[in-house]
């Protein structure tokens, strides 16, 4: 059961929104030297990682086309199934394009190796993948992330994008949610 005040439900704060606003502008700011003449193809994985991609792609300095991807392996738990669903498709070709992947999460890495190898198969001229939170501990496949906002422990966390049953994606900081929350 969550509380009337969010801070009330975590066991500690993360990241405060200086310090996500300052990675962010920190990745932007790399990507759009990496990309500067390859406009490539941003696509956002809905839904958490919405606040992440709006933010990172205003602090490119490149020309870009945006694209919206949602594809789940939680159903209605707190972990994942294994299997990758694809729930709403890419509407950009992308053959010859430079891909890059935006998650708010990477904890198994299921879920981007799946995107990963889909688009390769579509043709993407490349495919780089961003994770704003890495969460190294939980790896269930070799999977690398190209550029990466923060490591994080094996904790429940939301705020920024991520969520807990559809709620606390608005936060504007990472916290660990209390066990007693979601138990």
């Amino acid at each position: 059961m969550l509380s009337e005040n969010p801070r009330d439900d975590m066991k500690e704060i993360l990241f405060e929104e200086e310090q996500i606003q300052a990675r962010v502008a920190e990745l932007g700011a790399q990507l759009g030297a990496d990309y500067k003449d390859k406009t490539p193809l941003m696509i956002c994985v809905l839904r958490g990682a919405a606040f992440f991609f709006t933010d990172l792609c205003r602090r490119m300095d490149c020309k870009m086309d945006m694209d919206f991807i949602a594809v789940s392996s939680y159903g209605h738990g707190q972990a994942s199934t294994g299997a990758v669903r694809l729930v709403k498709d890419v509407s950009i070709d992308m053959t010859g394009r430079h891909v890059i992947i935006v998650e708010d999460i990477i904890d198994t890495g299921l879920t981007l190796r799946y995107l990963t190898k889909l688009f390769k198969a579509r043709n993407a001229a490349s495919v780089a993948t961003v994770a704003f939170l890495d969460k190294k501990e939980r790896r269930e496949v070799d999977m690398n992330v190209d550029y990466s906002g923060f490591v994080i422990p094996n904790e429940f966390v939301v705020g920024y994008g991520l969520d807990f049953e559809d709620y606390l994606r608005n936060l504007p900081y990472i916290g660990v949610l209390k066990e007693e929350c979601y138990s």
